[in-house]
C-alpha cells in the first residue's frame, strides 16, 4: 500500500510542477476572478501572437519619426527658420543612384556632343581630395548608363566642362567626348561661351549698370581665426588730394578679373541683380559684389566680413521680409545662381535654367520683379 501510495504521489507532482500545467492553473484562476467581478477573460495578453518582421519594422520606424520631428513652429518666423534646415539636412549623406536619377531629370540640352543639366545647390562639380563628400563627377558612369537606357555595357562618357562652385546652382556643361570637351575649351578661350548670373544682393548697386574691372588675388586674413579670402588688389588709388587717381603697381600674383552687371530690380533693402563674369577667376562675382560694389550676395557668408569667419548681417529690414531672426541667419543659402548659357557654335546654344525653389521663395518674400517675361 505505501508502495502504492509513493508511486501516485511521484506521478502527481511530475504533473503538478509541470510548466504547461501552472500555466493552465493561472489562467483557469484569472478566469474565475474574471467571472465573479462580471468581465470575462478569454485569452492572456502574454498569448498574443508574436509580432512579424514587417509589423516590427513599422513599429521602429514610428518610434523614429517621433524622436527626429521638429515640433511644430509657433510663428511663420520659425516656420522659415524649419524651412531653410531642412533643406540643408536634405543635401546630406545622398545616395549615388539618387544623385544620379535627380541629374537625370535635371537635363536640360542634349545632342551628340553635349549635355547641360541643372546643378544642384550643395555639391561639388569634381571630386575633393580634401572631403569624402560626393560630387557631380563621381555620379556621371551612372548617369551615363541611365541616359543609355541602363545598358550593362556602355561607352558612353561624360566629362564636365565648365565648373561651378558648390553653393552656386544652375546650368552645367557636359561634354560627351574628349573632343567635345577640348572644342569647348576652345571657345571659352575665345569668349565663345557666355554665361549669365542671378544674384539676390544685400544694398542696391551704384550705379545700376557697369563693368567691374579689378584684379583679383588670394590673401590670408591674420585673425583670431586664420584663413585665406579671394579679396582686390586695385591698380588705382585714390591720391592724397582726393581729387585724382594715382596708378599703382599690379602684384604679380593677380589675376585680372571682369564683371559687367545689371541691377533688374530693388526692393526691401535688396537687389535682384544679372551678372555676367568676362574673365573666369575663383570667388569673382562674389568678391566684386561685397569688395567693389559693398553689395554683398545673399548668403554670402565668406565675403559678407573680411577679418572675421562669421554669418552674414543683415539689416532688420531684411530680416523682417525674409521673417528670419539675425542668430538663424547663417542658416540662408547663397542666393548665386547661372540662369542663362549661350555657345557660339552651330548651331547655336541658347537656354535658361529655371530658378531653385529657395531662389524664388526668397524673390517672393523680397518683392521683386523681372521686367523681361522670359525671366519669369
Amino acid at each position: 500500500m505505501n508502495f502504492c501510495t509513493s508511486i501516485v504521489s511521484r506521478e502527481f507532482c511530475a504533473i503538478l510542477y509541470h510548466p504547461q500545467t501552472w500555466a493552465h492553473c493561472r489562467r483557469l484562476q484569472r478566469s474565475l476572478r474574471g467571472l465573479s467581478a462580471g468581465v470575462t477573460l478569454d485569452t492572456d495578453p502574454r498569448d498574443k501572437p508574436r509580432l512579424r518582421a514587417v509589423d516590427l519594422a513599422e513599429k521602429v520606424q514610428k518610434e523614429k519619426l517621433k524622436t527626429h520631428v521638429d515640433p511644430t513652429p509657433v510663428s511663420a518666423l520659425q516656420q522659415r527658420v524649419t524651412e531653410l534646415k531642412q533643406f540643408t539636412r536634405q543635401l546630406q549623406n545622398v545616395h549615388p543612384n539618387v544623385m544620379a536619377k535627380h541629374l537625370h531629370r535635371s537635363v536640360l540640352y542634349q545632342d551628340k556632343d553635349l549635355v547641360i543639366i541643372n546643378k544642384p545647390y550643395g555639391i561639388t562639380v569634381r571630386d575633393d581630395s580634401t572631403t569624402n563628400s560626393m560630387s557631380i563627377s563621381s555620379v556621371l558612369p551612372i548617369l551615363c548608363k541611365m541616359m543609355d537606357g541602363m545598358k550593362v555595357k556602355t561607352d558612353s562618357l561624360l566629362l564636365p566642362c565648365l565648373g561651378l562652385e558648390k553653393e552656386v546652382t544652375g546650368v552645367l556643361l557636359l561634354a560627351q567626348s574628349v573632343k567635345a570637351a577640348e572644342h569647348i575649351t576652345y571657345l571659352h578661350r575665345h569668349n565663345q561661351v557666355q554665361r549669365k548670373y542671378w544674384a539676390v544682393v544685400v544694398g542696391k548697386p551704384v550705379p545700376a549698370e557697369g563693368v567691374i574691372d579689378i584684379p583679383i588675388i588670394e590673401r590670408e586674413v591674420t585673425r583670431p581665426q586664420p584663413h585665406y579670402k579671394m579679396s582686390l588688389s586695385p591698380l588705382f588709388r585714390m591720391n592724397n588730394g582726393g581729387d585724382g587717381l594715382t596708378k599703382m603697381r599690379a602684384h604679380r600674383q593677380a589675376e585680372p578679373a571682369v564683371t559687367k552687371y545689371k541691377v533688374l530690380d530693388s526692393n526691401s533693402g535688396c537687389s535682384l541683380v544679372e551678372l555676367e563674369p568676362l574673365t573666369d577667376v575663383k570667388h569673382q562675382l562674389r568678391v566684386h559684389m561685397a569688395f567693389a560694389l559693398a553689395c554683398p550676395i545673399l548668403g554670402d557668408h565668406k565675403y559678407s566680413h573680411w577679418s572675421k569667419l562669421a554669418p552674414q548681417k543683415l539689416p532688420e529690414r531684411v530680416l523682417k521680409k525674409l521673417k528670419l531672426e539675425q542668430s538663424k541667419s547663417r542658416n540662408l543659402p547663397l542666393h548665386l545662381h547661372a540662369r542663362e548659357l549661350t555657345v557660339q557654335q552651330t548651331p547655336e546654344i541658347n537656354l535658361t535654367c529655371p530658378l531653385p525653389k529657395y531662389f524664388f521663395q526668397t524673390v517672393g518674400l523680397l518683392h521683386l520683379t523681372f521686367t523681361d517675361e522670359k525671366h519669369k
